[in-house]
């Protein structure tokens, strides 16, 4: 790049101009001293926006970058939705912050910038997981908490998650009322950095204390756990902050022999052991997998930075260790509290689960087989948690998640949470190893009782601006040239929810979509497959999710129908040119 386009120029003048520190301005000014027009270009080409899911990007200077002034402007923003919305009221509002570069500093800039305008901040003193933060905006009162973590992504980003007094994300109308606050920041002169430490008190083990303890009233299987107390459990916290009640959470359950990733219990924004701190890779799981080998173990566990997020492994039958993906943890989850529920006499008629759409639908199936309602929505977690809020004191929340490896049990959290999840997926590996049985072979025999369902999740990365349009001529491509046949089977129904229409391509016959409009397309195939194609909100991708089923006749023909599947899918994807 030969020079910087004039817009471009005018937002470094307004930088190097404006209210900025003098180290900052130093470092704009070197980089166009050094003629690193590249650099500079994107990190100011526009605003880092404030999506529907708060801030997320990549630390640095500038205007599209993760640092002092884009966290300030977009907490002036919040601080200003909130004293609009709730006038003459006190407010209170909870912060927290994961283990990623700097998350402690632009949670204490938050922090700042709250208590300057007059909001009372309960500051957690130390990292904790982002359900906890979830659990304290609801415990204390809070009209809003704020989450500094960028979940799994890389270690060059971080971000800003915004909740609302519910404990959950934002959702409409407020969460576009806040981003319309944020949008109005147009001068750094206008965000009040200057704290006022009368405004800002600390918390942290009461509130471990009280989050423990409600987890812990939400067991099933007690009974269970004592008889398999030293289930031989390991996990890794892979750098994050699971590492600060995920332990604690399974020692209060009752488990007794937990083994740690030593490599990965310290916290560490820089995740030194793993490529990408994600659970749902296989390569952030090596150590901990190694570990399992070592000690013989019956269970793995690891959670991803901000512990919203679990990953598990289990024994299979030729005794190797193998990754559940997040559809097959969930449906597991979903069987074995519907189970227990259902044993324990506790079902009412008022009870549901929530999933959302591109998650298993052998959910649904199991559900249904409870008469149990199961609610679907949007992807995202925020969805699952307003419904749950809208229902609170009608209807009872047992469990729900989504296929991305995020899951809850109960009604005292908002968002997705592993340190829940964590305690559960131990009890339910108790729980079935008390029958002699295996978390393994419990997840063949609910196939063979429901039917075999299989899932695929293929991301396709198209960066930069050509990415972006590349994206949506794909998008645009499917909607108005829907595939007629996938996997040899004859495509029936397309749902677009853009739109918010399922239309029937045999009949014609057109029936509304009762959710909010969302950039997704699914095509529904006459033997059941369910394809669905969604641009990522928070990434250059496009993924798509690919539902195959068919039944399994007893467990001695698990593998084979699992290779059959697999065909399938491939097909499918073949067929989509993809």
């Amino acid at each position: 790049m030969q020079e910087l386009e004039l817009s471009i120029q005018s937002k470094i003048n307004t930088w190097l101009q404006g209210n900025y520190d003098a180290e900052t301005k130093q470092k704009i000014q070197t980089l166009l001293d050094d003629k690193s027009f590249t650099e500079l270009t994107d990190s100011f080409y526009k605003d880092l926006e404030f999506g529907t899911g708060g801030l997320r990007g990549i630390m640095g200077l500038g205007s599209n970058r993760i640092n002092k002034y884009t966290i300030g402007a977009a907490t002036q923003g919040l601080a200003n939705y909130l004293i609009k919305k709730y006038p003459g009221e006190a407010i209170k509002v909870a912060i927290a912050h994961d283990s990623r570069n700097n998350s402690d500093y632009f949670a204490k800039i938050t922090a700042e910038v709250l208590s300057a305008n007059d909001i009372h901040v309960y500051f957690f003193k130390a990292l904790r997981p982002t359900p906890e933060l979830s659990f304290a905006v609801r415990e204390l009162g809070c009209k809003s908490g704020v989450m500094l973590t960028a979940s799994h992504n890389p270690k060059e980003y971080n971000g800003y998650k915004a909740y609302g007094a519910d404990g959950g994300q934002f959702v409409a109308p407020d969460d576009k009322m806040v981003m319309d606050e944020v949008a109005k920041i147009t001068n750094i002169d206008d965000v009040k950095f200057t704290a006022k430490p009368d405004n800002i008190s600390y918390i942290g083990e009461e509130i471990d204390e009280s989050y423990l303890s409600k987890i812990v009233s939400l067991s099933v299987s007690p009974d269970a756990i004592k008889r398999q107390h030293d289930l031989k459990i390991v996990f890794s916290p892979i750098h994050g902050t699971g590492i600060t009640l995920v332990p604690p959470a399974l020692e209060r359950f009752g488990f007794t022999n937990i083994t740690l990733v030593e490599q990965q219990v310290k916290p560490d924004g820089n995740f030194p052991t793993v490529i990408y701190p994600n659970p749902e890779e296989k390569e952030a799981l090596t150590l901990a997998l190694q570990k399992a080998k070592e000690v013989d173990a019956d269970l793995v566990l690891a959670t991803d930075p901000d512990a919203d997020r679990v990953g598990i492994a289990v024994k299979n039958h030729d005794g190797e260790f193998e990754l559940l993906n997040g559809n097959q943890t969930g449906c597991l989850l979903v069987n074995y509290m519907l189970e227990a529920w259902e044993k324990e006499g506790k079902f009412t008629g008022k009870e549901y689960v929530i999933k959302t759409i591109v998650t298993s639908y052998l959910i649904d199936k199991i559900a249904a087989s409870k008469n149990v309602t199961c609610y679907n929505t949007l992807t995202g977690f925020k969805f699952i948690g307003q419904i749950m809020t809208q229902l609170q004191g009608k209807e009872t929340f047992i469990v729900g998640g989504e296929e991305s490896y995020g899951y809850l049990v109960g009604e005292f959290v908002r968002d997705k949470d592993a340190v829940i999840s964590c305690a559960f997926i131990a009890e339910m590996t108790a729980f079935y190893k008390d029958k002699g049985s295996s978390l393994y072979d419990a997840l063949i025999d609910m196939y063979v009782k429901y039917g075999f369902y299989k899932e695929k999740l293929v991301s396709i990365t198209k960066k930069g601006k050509t990415g972006a349009e590349e994206i949506v001529a794909m998008m645009e491509r499917f909607r108005n040239n829907p595939p007629q046949s996938l996997g040899g089977s004859k495509v029936v129904t397309l749902k677009d929810y853009t739109l918010r229409k399922e239309t029937d391509l045999n009949s014609g016959i057109i029936k509304q979509i009762d959710l909010p409009k969302s950039d997704v397309l699914q095509f529904v195939t006459e033997d059941g497959c369910i394809i669905s194609a969604r641009p990522s909100g928070t990434e250059p991708k496009i993924k798509f999710y690919c539902s195959v089923n068919t039944p399994l006749a007893n467990k001695e023909a698990f593998k084979e129908t699992d290779a059959l599947l697999d065909e399938k899918i491939n097909q499918i994807m073949t067929d989509l040119g993809v």
